[in-house]
């Protein structure tokens, strides 16, 4: 990874302050080599500290330089980091997170935001561009299932459409191009969700069916919903893939994850189409297709999938760890 000059928008003795906290190569954009980037992202600790590492330093591959970055603590100044950003003459921010975009909507109009490192939003946190998810992309997700398992026709998912109308209308769509049957329930609390489990896990025919578990807060909950669906799943046979890496360790047959140096490279296209004037202004929510794969090979041996139907290309991520 190259050298970035890290900073952190912090509060210090109750006065928020520019404060460099890692390698501290002095920040500057001279005309050689430097691109005009910005990053801003969570000032949060690991594991995702090193995940923001990660997409910063497929940035920097694709920017083909270094890039300022700041870490953005509980309570930034806004218009201290709009002053430095000024002074680098950043043309185009790529904010990071949650609050790596609420620190960066009171720039002014002349500096381009790309937005990424979110799961999902609703309609109403959406800003004026499109936002790149963490989520997989169900066209993946579901080809994925259906190379592992040609059989499958039907797919259970049960989601909070607050979180994920988005993605499930994507789902739809990649689901018929597939021929697989989608159903999708919307459930807006846990009771409803697990009622629609207990349901789909009865009526499921191992042969033919599967479930997909996605990142929703609602409806897969860590601690009642998914041992349900797990254990239920295990003692039918009955396939459950997610979009969630953790979930495999756990049983769940496998999961899509972000290749995060890939995601950062694809987030400096965006931001270096934006300085090009071909960006896009559309609201949207962009699924993640820069992914990686993990499988429960216990679990995949279990319901019978076809785990050597990937040949030469062997999986990212393997459970039980070998």
């Amino acid at each position: 990874m190259t050298d970035i000059a890290v900073f952190r928008i912090a509060l210090k003795a109750g006065e928020t302050e520019l404060v460099p906290i890692a390698r501290s190569r002095p920040l500057q954009l001279a005309a050689s080599g430097q691109s005009g980037i910005a990053v801003v992202y969570p000032d949060i600790g690991e594991p995702y500290r090193s995940i923001f590492s990660s997409i910063i330093e497929g940035i920097e591959e694709k920017a083909k330089g270094s890039v300022p970055a700041f870490a953005i603590g509980p309570r930034p100044d806004t218009q201290a980091l709009a002053a430095e950003l000024r002074r680098q003459n950043v043309q185009v921010v790529i904010a990071l997170g949650r609050n790596g975009l609420k620190a960066t909507t009171g720039l002014e109009r002349d500096i381009g935001v790309v937005v990424g490192g979110v799961v999902s939003m609703s309609e109403s946190e959406m800003p004026g561009t499109p936002v790149h998810s963490m989520a997989p992309d169900p066209a993946l997700l579901l080809e994925r299932l259906h190379g592992l398992l040609p059989s499958i026709r039907r797919v259970f998912v049960v989601y909070d459409p607050r979180q994920n109308a988005w993605l499930i209308r994507l789902a739809r769509e990649a689901a018929k191009s597939l021929g697989l049957e989608l159903v999708a329930q919307e459930a807006q609390d846990l009771k409803t969700a697990m009622r629609y489990y207990q349901d789909d896990v009865a009526a499921a025919d191992p042969r033919h069916d599967a479930i997909w578990l996605p990142q929703d807060s609602v409806t897969v909950e860590e601690s009642a919903t998914l041992p349900f669906v797990l254990q239920e799943a295990w003692a039918r046979s009955l396939v459950v893939f997610s979009s969630s890496v953790g979930h495999v360790k756990r049983g769940a047959l496998f999961s899509l994850y972000p290749d995060n140096v890939e995601l950062g490279r694809n987030l400096a296209k965006y931001a270096l189409s934006h300085m090009n004037g071909s960006g896009s202004s559309v609201r949207a929510m962009i699924p993640l297709r820069e992914v990686l794969m993990a499988v429960n090979l216990r679990t995949a041996a279990h319901v019978g999938a076809n785990v050597a139907s990937r040949g030469q290309q062997p999986f990212d991520m393997v459970y039980p760890e070998q």
